[in-house]
């Protein structure tokens, strides 16, 4: 589950064998704000695990549903982009621009070609 927000991006996964979910993040800052905002239980963060994402760390099901109800109820922009602006600067909510030009793309699937499937497309 990818979840972005305008105070960090975070993928959230559940390693085989693993009874807690492993958030990853491409940066530190995102996972500490994640920490002192909304998920005081989240693990120690780890840095250079040796995959694409940076820093990751375990938090429970539990603690990570929780976080994710109180980050809903602190939802008070009309303006998304302009919110990561604000909290994370220009340059940060211009990644979030591209990666929502990208994905503006799913709402007219016959403007998707072989090309923009990575992964192999099922229509």
């Amino acid at each position: 589950m990818w979840l972005i927000t305008n105070f960090g991006f975070f993928s959230a996964v559940q390693k085989p064998g693993d009874d807690q979910l492993t958030l990853r993040a491409r940066s530190r800052e995102d996972l500490e704000a994640l920490h002192e905002k909304y998920l005081p239980h989240l693990g120690e963060i780890i840095q250079g695990a040796g995959t694409d994402y940076q820093y990751r760390a375990r938090v429970s099901h539990e603690d990570f549903a929780e976080a994710l109800q109180k980050i809903a109820m602190d939802i008070n922009y009309s303006n998304f982009k302009n919110s990561v602006a604000k909290n994370q600067g220009h340059k940060r909510a211009g990644i979030y621009h591209d990666l929502w030009e990208t994905v503006w793309r799913i709402s007219d699937r016959t403007s998707l070609g072989q090309e923009d499937c990575l992964w192999g497309c099922d229509f």
